[in-house]
This record gives C-alpha cells, sequence and structure tokens, in this order.
C-alpha cells in the first residue's frame, strides 16, 4: 500500500510516495524550497508543487512545524510565518490539491512515529525521546510505544533562550561551530536538561543530522539514556506523515 507523504519544514518541502508496508519511499522524494516569507497560500503552493510532481490523486499526509490539533488547526509558528496560527491547514492544503484527502500532523510527531514503527525504536518500550535537529528542535515523547503528541520540547529554555536558538542544527550553521564544539557546548547541555525532566531510557537523535551522526554523538558524555540516531534518518518526516494518513 502506498500513500504520499509531504514534510514541511522551515527550509524545505519534501515529499514522496511511502510504501507503508516496508515504512521507506516508494520513489526518489522531490524538494521545493520553502517560500520566504513561508504564508499559508506561498507554502500551500510548495506542496501542489511536490505532489503534483508525482501525479499524485490519493489521501497526502503533511507534516507542519508546529502544534497540529485535530489534524487539521495550526496552534503555533517558530519558524514559518505567524499567519498560520489558527488556519485550517487540512482544508486549505485539500483545497490546493483539487480536494484530496489531507491528514496534517506535527513534524516531529510524524518523525517519532515513524522511527517507533519502522526504525531506532522499534520494540522499545519506557520512555523514548525522538529529537530531530534542524531549522529548530522538534521532539516527539512516546512511553511505552504510545506517543505524547505536541510536547514542542526545542522551546524549553536553555541558557535564557528557546533551546532550539542555541542548539538546533541551524544555530550550529548561523555560529559557524564545529561538530564537537556544538555536540559538548550545545547539544549535550539541551539532552541533560531534556533528561532532567522526563528520564528517558533512550534519545533518538533525527533531522538533517541525523546522516552525519559519526561527526557529534562520539562527542556527547554525561547522559545517562542511550543516545542513537534515526535509522530513517530525514525520510522519517514523509514516512510518519503517510503512515498518519493511511490511520484516519
Amino acid at each position: 500500500m502506498q500513500i504520499f507523504g509531504v514534510d514541511i519544514g522551515g527550509s524545505g518541502i519534501k515529499g514522496a510516495p511511502v510504501d507503508l508496508e516496508k515504512g521507506d519511499l516508494a520513489q526518489e522524494r522531490h524538494k521545493v524550497l520553502t517560500p520566504q516569507p513561508a504564508t499559508p497560500d506561498a507554502v500551500a503552493d510548495g506542496v501542489k508543487q511536490v505532489v503534483d510532481h508525482f501525479g499524485w490523486t490519493g489521501p497526502v499526509g503533511v507534516t507542519f512545524p508546529g502544534v497540529v490539533t485535530d489534524g487539521a488547526t495550526i496552534r503555533t509558528a517558530a519558524n514559518v510565518d505567524d499567519s498560520w496560527i489558527d488556519t485550517d491547514a487540512r482544508v486549505l492544503l485539500g483545497e490546493r490539491l483539487g480536494g484530496l484527502p489531507v491528514t496534517v500532523v506535527n513534524d516531529a510527531d510524524a518523525a517519532g512515529v515513524a522511527e517507533m514503527h519502522f526504525g531506532a525504536g522499534r520494540g522499545r518500550r519506557g520512555t523514548v525521546i525522538v529529537l530531530t535537529f534542524g531549522t529548530g528542535i522538534g521532539s516527539a515523547v512516546f512511553v511505552d510505544g504510545v506517543l505524547v503528541p505536541n510536547t514542542e520540547l526545542g522551546h524549553l529554555e536553555l541558557d535564557g533562550h528557546d533551546a532550539e536558538k542555541r542548539a538546533s542544527s541551524k544555530a550550529r550553521e548561523d555560529h559557524d561551530m564545529t561538530w564537537e564544539h556544538w555536540a559538548v557546548h550545545r547539544v549535550r547541555k539541551y539532552l541533560a536538561h531534556v533528561e532532567m525532566l522526563f528520564s528517558p531510557e533512550l534519545f533518538i537523535i533525527g533531522g538533517g543530522v541525523s546522516r552525519k551522526s559519526h561527526k557529534f554523538l562520539p562527542h556527547i558524555e554525561g547522559i545517562k539514556a542511550e543516545i542513537v540516531p534515526a535509522q530513517l534518518q530525514n525520510n522519517a518526516g514523509i514516512v510518519g506523515a503517510a503512515m498518519r494518513a493511511a490511520g484516519h
């Protein structure tokens, strides 16, 4: 069975049909740049470009970088335009896609669901936290395999700032930090704070940096929880979006 997944990020919008039996992309993903400003209409046009690239005519799952309630309504928009807040994204995107059925889910929740079902969290019990490092920091918290939605732990306070302003992948690039400096002085401190609050058994590190985990994970010490890279890497959001659409 194939369902289409789209992952809206602060810098790019990417998508592809997903093979839900394998938990992998059925075709090579297509990506367009996230428009600036990332208003609802502009982003919806980007989503349409990605979907139209494949000539897709079935259900579509879409991730969003913020709190999403009832599979539709946007409540926060930290890394896209504020005009998204209170937008019914399901209606907007469904209309833009010519009436295709659309399901919308928080981006990190989607990535987390995919990792727990097909990836590094498969079969793991207890508290597992999936963290996606990209333009911001997304989070998905699972207790015995059950998702606690919309946790948004990237907005915890760290050194007087939103944690994602200090420890995201974008922060590393913006401040020209080495992988080691970023890992030791930013990521480790952030993980220690999250661990103090939740005492997880496992951290799964996802987002674009997951494919370069060898550059920074070995430098993170002093965390009691096991830390592993996401197995689905940066495709996890697309896979999870498709899984949520199939469930609806």
